[in-house]
């Protein structure tokens, strides 16, 4: 969803004008906020009552973001956004704001009384009770913040561009990029609603929504990791980033030549892709398999029997069991030069229902994490470049953004190293 709409001439600083009062009004000034989502709201997140789903909350303080090491669950919306706030102030303002409804609507609580002559303070579509539900929210900046609005230019990550079109890629402009990444995952997608009307309502003359594509995950059929629309497991050989060790080699920023304030962070990639089913349906279940180098009711490669087995691509170097061009073996061939290159995804499903000419328009959101974009995510991109896949896939959309470091405490911020 796109939102390029035309405004009389002064609309927007209206916009910007109403943010900044519903700003002032819940915090009086940047400083106040560090009281926490009270100082904010008014909500007294510290008397939520127990999820009415039972679904287990995420911790909202830390060094990482959630949202990026824990498990892929139900539902999602990811969001880019073009920053409307006219300054460092007014952006300052907005992290704040965006990390205060997020830390409220985590934990969960009773929403702000504001009497019976203003507007309600939820929209109460989860009740009177707000639940935490497992939500997790994950913000990411783009490169295009680091122009000249704000004064940030020097403060860019080192390795944070504008996605580039690879091979095979048909980018549509109107959903690429952004200043701002917004994901928001929950077990259910009233939660993520909900989420997603209590920080538009929030941030309104701030930021703008540049694109949205909401997504899901199905259960495992009959176990093991998801599938996606094409039938297959979509990310058995994610690396173990539970081990700190994994995680430090491939997850999270730390030096590197990196600027101190992005210690914590992560690499976020986003690719929206069109998965054209109906063609794809048509192809022999032997051909599918062999494309991507996996039985597709297990999930086991081809040489092996069970989902989690290491395919042994050593022993098979003509690729007469799994083909050297299936998707398993150029995405990651298992060799000692490329172990640095993989990458933690977290794919979601999406279904936008038929489009212009009938076609089902239904795809893949595939978002992955990593230390180094050039080292990572485009080294396996560029391997994959010509793959039998690409007769069945068009990456029309998504953006490079960096995942900010964790907000540590109550008196901690999103992007407090970047803006204080």
């Amino acid at each position: 969803m796109t939102t390029d709409t035309h405004e009389p001439q002064g609309a927007g600083d209206m916009r910007r004008r109403g943010f900044l009062r519903g700003a002032a009004l819940g915090v009086g000034a940047v400083g106040a906020v560090a009281g926490g989502a009270a100082a904010l709201t008014g909500a007294t997140a510290s008397a939520a009552a127990p999820g009415a789903t039972g679904s287990p909350r995420v911790a909202f303080h830390g060094p990482h973001q959630a949202g990026i090491a824990q498990s892929v669950v139900r539902s999602t919306a990811f969001l880019s956004f073009d920053v409307t706030a006219a300054d460092r102030r007014e952006l300052t303002e907005l992290m704040h704001t965006v990390t205060e409804r997020a830390r409220f609507l985590t934990a969960g609580g009773t929403p702000a009384a504001l009497g019976i002559t203003d507007s309600p303070s939820d929209s109460g579509t989860l009740g009177p009770q707000v639940p935490g539900d497992g939500l997790m929210v994950t913000v990411g900046v783009g490169a295009s913040l680091f122009d000249d609005r704000f004064g940030l230019k020097d403060s860019k990550p080192l390795r944070l561009t504008g996605m580039p079109a690879f091979d095979d890629d048909d980018l549509q402009p109107a959903w690429c990029h952004g200043d701002l990444s917004l994901q928001l995952s929950a077990p259910n997608p009233d939660t993520v609603l909900h989420t997603l009307r209590d920080i538009a309502r929030h941030t309104r003359g701030g930021m703008q929504v540049r694109w949205r594509m909401d997504g899901f995950t199905s259960p495992p059929r009959p176990s093991g990791t998801p599938r996606n629309h094409l039938g297959f497991k979509d990310g058995t050989a994610n690396p173990d980033v539970s081990d700190p060790a994994v995680a430090r080699q491939l997850l999270w920023v730390d030096g590197g030549g990196e600027p101190a304030w992005t210690t914590g962070g992560s690499y976020q990639v986003v690719r929206l892709i069109r998965m054209l089913v109906e063609f794809w349906d048509r192809v022999s279940i032997t051909e599918q398999e062999r494309m991507f180098g996996r039985a597709r009711d297990t999930g086991a490669p081809l040489d092996g029997v069970h989902e989690f087995d290491t395919p042994r691509f050593a022993q098979d170097p003509t690729g007469d069991v799994i083909p050297l061009d299936s998707h398993i073996r150029m995405a990651n061939p298992r060799t000692a030069q490329t172990a640095d290159s993989r990458i933690l995804r977290r794919g979601y499903n999406y279904d936008r229902g038929m489009d212009s000419n009938g076609n089902l328009d239904m795809g893949l959101i595939f978002v992955c994490y990593q230390q180094d974009l050039e080292r990572q995510f485009t080294a396996v991109q560029k391997r994959l470049a010509g793959e039998p896949l690409v007769d069945y896939i068009s990456p029309f959309g998504g953006g490079y953004f960096f995942a900010l470091p964790g907000v540590k405490d109550r008196s901690d911020w999103l992007g407090s190293g970047l803006l204080a």
